[in-house]
């Protein structure tokens, strides 16, 4: 449900107050106004209920769709991963995709050194 209970509160205050201001002229009897004014309060307060849970549906994103979109993401990983034990594909040198980070950091170092050494040289 939207907001908290203190919605419902401020919603029977205002009722409260503005059921109050609007007979307090009137030549009813002020028990009678006062006792008046709590009803409204207490209906407001119970349609408050009414109107957080209609906000809360109205901005209620489901997440049933991205359920949806992740089991359909599983379900191509797994076909992928089939079809890729069934036909082993061809890495180039360009790719590093099952080396290790430190064997990567390694071979630069190695190629800015030999670099390094070509321009010292020269």
């Amino acid at each position: 449900m939207f907001g908290s209970i203190f919605y419902n509160l401020w919603g029977a205050l205002i009722a409260f107050s503005v059921y109050f201001f609007s007979t307090f002229q009137k030549p009813d009897a002020p028990l009678r106004i006062i006792i008046s004014s709590f009803v409204a309060a207490i209906i407001a307060f119970i349609v408050m209920y009414i109107v957080r849970f209609l906000i809360a549906y109205i901005l209620y994103t489901p997440e049933d769709n991205e359920e949806i979109i992740e089991g359909e993401q599983d379900e191509e990983k797994e076909r992928l991963e089939e079809q890729n034990q069934e036909a082993p594909v061809a890495q180039s040198t360009v790719e590093f995709q099952d080396e290790n980070s430190e064997e990567i950091a390694q071979v630069v170092r190695t190629m800015m050194n030999r670099e390094e050494e070509e321009q010292v040289n020269v």
